[in-house]
């Protein structure tokens, strides 16, 4: 993949694949005027520095102070094709861990650009050391979280996989389907009859789970008939359940049962694995209006640059602050744990590489990575509580392990150039 070569470029354009590879860059018109007449605007005022990685970051900055005010699509927009390389090899890197090809590189793609109102959200520039950065830590995880879903969908047979289940998600399954909420009401207290009689057997799997045998599909068949009579019974004595209780089907038989949860965790696996349109497709219209013409000039006073400026400072500040609290945390590790960090981070080698690297077993790299992470958010927060006093809270700790992972990436990577 060529990198873009000019701010207009960085903040204009999106990644498009063909076949699964990167084909080129698509510009979006509107967003091109509206980055090209900013830099006119505000020639000004700006650094015009050499450098392009200084210029990206001043104009990051401005466009999520723009979000930040007013939730504008128009920053957003800009902000979502600055973070597209940042994206691409994300997901690029995680792809490349797995030994098979069952995941593609666009569908992780499209999976961590979609948790771009995430990175908006979450970012706070007094705690982390620049927008790309938590992006990218943002990204990863999005990545994973939903590869770890999909894994755990793709080893699950079907009645596995309706056991596994939980009622919220297959609610939202269902839903998202299509299905009306009288029918979801059928679906889901028919499954909760599955549930209760179709239990595993001890000692067996319960994501190779077998299709239920004709008694027990009976079975399930009645119970969801006793619930439905039940409600019913309700019903009549509290008015409110009589009209729940009239749109639910009353009486159904061991065919229509199987069907019902056959359909339920078609729909549960469709939920996890949906059709992912990029939301950064160029329309291609002809439209002259622009997003800016509904923008106020953004220009920032002189008084504001030197606040700005001074709030840069101490950041930076801080921020070489954390880095020192951090470094002297990875020295007081061990040596072998230090060894597997620079693996896993410089080197960008998975655990099982590692783990055949160092001659250990794979979930002994796996726990050290976890007791390395744990010392840094330990040193983190407390850092954070005598210089910030901030309260050490579950909120600040998801924080600083977001922060963490992020610094590591970083960390290493200089050291690696």
């Amino acid at each position: 993949m060529h990198p873009r070569n000019s701010i207009v470029k960085i903040f204009s354009t999106f990644l498009q694949f063909d076949a699964d590879s990167f084909s080129g860059w698509a510009t979006d018109a509107r967003l091109r005027r509206s980055i090209q007449n900013c830099i006119d605007k505000n020639s000004q005022i700006i650094n015009r520095s050499d450098e392009l990685a200084e210029q990206e970051n001043f104009w990051a900055n401005y466009w999520y102070k723009i979000w930040l005010k007013k939730s504008a699509r128009l920053a957003q927009s800009h902000l979502s094709a600055y973070l597209q390389e940042t994206c691409y090899w994300i997901a690029h890197k995680t792809v490349q861990s797995f030994a098979s090809n069952q995941y593609k590189l666009s569908d992780c793609f499209q999976v961590a650009i979609a948790s771009i109102d995430k990175v908006l959200k979450g970012f706070n520039p007094e705690r982390s050391s620049g927008f790309k950065a938590y992006a990218k830590a943002i990204f990863s995880s999005a990545i994973r979280d939903t590869l770890r879903q999909r894994h755990e969908v793709d080893i699950c047979s079907t009645w596995g996989l309706l056991r596994k289940v939980s009622q919220k998600r297959l609610s939202e399954s269902l839903i998202n389907s299509g299905l009306s909420p009288e029918v979801v009401n059928n679906y889901i207290i028919a499954w909760n009859s599955f549930k209760k009689l179709y239990v595993p057997q001890p000692g067996k799997p319960t994501r190779q789970l077998q299709k239920p045998d004709p008694e027990t599909l009976k079975a399930i068949a009645e119970n969801y008939n006793l619930q439905v009579q039940s409600l019913q019974v309700q019903s009549l004595q509290v008015q409110s359940l009589q009209t729940q209780a009239s749109q639910i089907q009353s009486q159904i038989d061991p065919q229509t049962l199987e069907n019902w949860l056959l359909r339920s965790a078609v729909s549960v696996r469709n939920y996890l694995y949906p059709n992912i349109t990029s939301a950064n497709t160029p329309t291609g219209e002809g439209d002259t209006t622009e997003y800016l013409d509904y923008i106020r000039d953004e220009k920032d006073s002189f008084i504001s640059q030197m606040i700005d400026k001074e709030e840069e400072e101490n950041r930076k500040s801080q921020q070489s602050e954390v880095s020192g609290v951090l470094k002297a945390a990875i020295e007081s590790l061990n040596q072998q744990t230090q060894e597997i960090l620079v693996l896993y981070y410089s080197q960008g080698l998975t655990q099982q590489q590692i783990a055949q690297e160092l001659q250990i077993k794979q979930y002994t790299i796996s726990r050290r990575l976890t007791k390395a992470k744990e010392v840094l958010i330990r040193s983190l927060s407390q850092w954070s509580q005598e210089n910030l006093h901030i309260s050490v809270n579950s909120d600040l700790l998801k924080t600083n392990s977001t922060v963490i992972e992020e610094w590591l990436e970083q960390h290493y990577q200089q050291s690696r150039n």
